[in-house]
C-alpha cells in the first residue's frame, strides 16, 4: 500500500488510493468529476522505502478527483457583555472541497 503526505491550504493530509479527504476549499471553479493534482508531496512511502522531502519531493505528485464542494455546518460566535445589554452574535461557514484520491 503506497501513501503520501500532502500540503494544501496550509495544512498537511495523508494520501492512500481511494481515500476520502476533505481540505480546504481550492482556487478556481471546480465542479464533482474534476481532476485535481497535487504537487507539494512532502513524503512518500510504499510499505519498502520511504521518501522525505527537503521541504517536498521531486517528481512525486498525487491525483484526485473532486467528489464535492461546499461549506461546513454553522459556527456561532456569541459576544457578549454582562450587565451592559451588549450582544453581538455572528455565524461562519468554511468553505470545503471533498476529494477522493485516484492515484498516488
Amino acid at each position: 500500500m503506497k501513501i503520501a503526505v500532502i500540503k494544501t491550504g496550509g495544512k498537511q493530509y495523508v494520501a492512500e488510493k481511494d481515500a476520502l479527504l476533505t481540505i480546504e476549499k481550492l482556487p478556481g471553479d471546480l465542479k464533482k468529476g474534476d481532476a485535481v493534482t497535487f504537487d507539494t508531496v512532502l513524503m512518500t512511502d510504499d510499505g519498502k522505502t520511504a521518501e522525505v522531502g527537503a521541504p517536498a519531493v521531486s517528481g512525486a505528485k498525487v491525483e484526485a478527483e473532486v467528489v464535492s464542494v461546499g461549506k461546513s455546518k454553522k459556527k456561532v460566535v456569541f459576544r457578549y457583555k454582562a450587565k451592559s445589554n451588549r450582544r453581538k452574535l455572528k455565524g461562519h461557514r468554511q468553505p470545503f472541497t471533498k476529494v477522493r484520491i485516484t492515484a498516488v
